[in-house]
């Protein structure tokens, strides 16, 4: 009885403990979204709460900055980038359960793994020749390039663990293999798509890298668009978090809705046996 005390203590202070440094971070910037420019410089002067908020800053980054324009760039590369990849990746990813196909596997793996800035310089090149700069188009195929092996690797033990019975037993009342997987495997396996598509979204929608190399004025994102309150000499602060505070927001929200998917979807197959 007396060691369990002092261990219960350890794993509420361990809890809380990286609890408090997650969401620190985000309270300060939550806070600073609502505090004058000047009171941010010299916050070193007074408290974390002692400031007259405003909304200033938000009202600066939606008007001044063409915030709407920005979030829907981001809005439209994220979702075609997320609907392609899964309308390549889960028959991929099924193929690859369904048949045993170990290697094929690793190799998604191994593309996965490659760091993403490594294909910078030759998807540059190649939508330069083809006159595809500052196009959705390059934007959409970059960010597929990384959201797609994602998918597959998390939708193969989604697929593994649907019993084969199942799609047997459609083929049996005639239904084709593509029906069956159409009818059934994705059916079942509805939690791990909803949690590939929601990881590749936050991906996408939080990609610096290869929007701010292939964007343009007309398809800037929002991580690119953060650019516009940083200048040599200035930093527009309560602009910055509240145009960060903006852009977190919507997954933050979606991501506690779709909680208990994203759980389940990450864990199909765990105890598969």
């Amino acid at each position: 009885m007396r060691g369990k005390v002092p261990a219960t203590i350890g794993k509420y202070v361990l809890i809380y403990g990286v609890l408090f440094i997650t969401i620190f971070p985000l309270l300060w910037m939550l806070l600073a979204s609502f505090e004058p420019h000047q009171a941010i410089i010299n916050q070193a002067n007074h408290g974390l709460l002692e400031f007259e908020p405003t909304i200033g800053n938000y009202v600066s980054v939606i008007r001044e900055y063409d915030f709407l324009t920005y979030t829907k760039n981001s809005l439209i590369v994220a979702v075609l980038a997320t609907a392609f990849s899964l309308a390549i990746g889960l028959p991929c990813a099924y193929a690859i359960a369904r048949f045993r196909m170990r290697r094929s596997g690793v190799v998604v793996l191994l593309v996965r793994m490659i760091p993403g800035i490594s294909f910078l310089l030759p998807w540059f090149s190649i939508f330069a020749k083809l006159g595809l700069r500052n196009t959705f188009t390059a934007l959409i195929l970059s960010h597929m390039l990384i959201a797609l092996p994602f998918i597959v690797w998390i939708m193969i033990p989604n697929f593994e663990a649907i019993p084969k019975d199942l799609e047997e037993a459609a083929w049996i009342d005639g239904c084709t293999r593509g029906e069956g997987f159409l009818r059934i495997a994705l059916r079942l396996s509805t939690p791990g798509i909803i949690t590939a598509s929601l990881l590749s979204v936050i991906f996408s929608w939080n990609n610096f890298m290869f929007s701010f190399t292939l964007a343009g004025r007309d398809t800037t994102t929002l991580p690119v668009a953060i650019f516009n309150f940083v200048s040599y000499a200035y930093i527009d602060w309560g602009g910055l978090m509240a145009a960060s505070v903006l852009i977190t927001l919507p997954i933050m929200i979606l991501s506690l809705c779709l909680q208990k998917y994203i759980i389940s979807g990450l864990t199909a197959g765990a105890v598969k046996g």
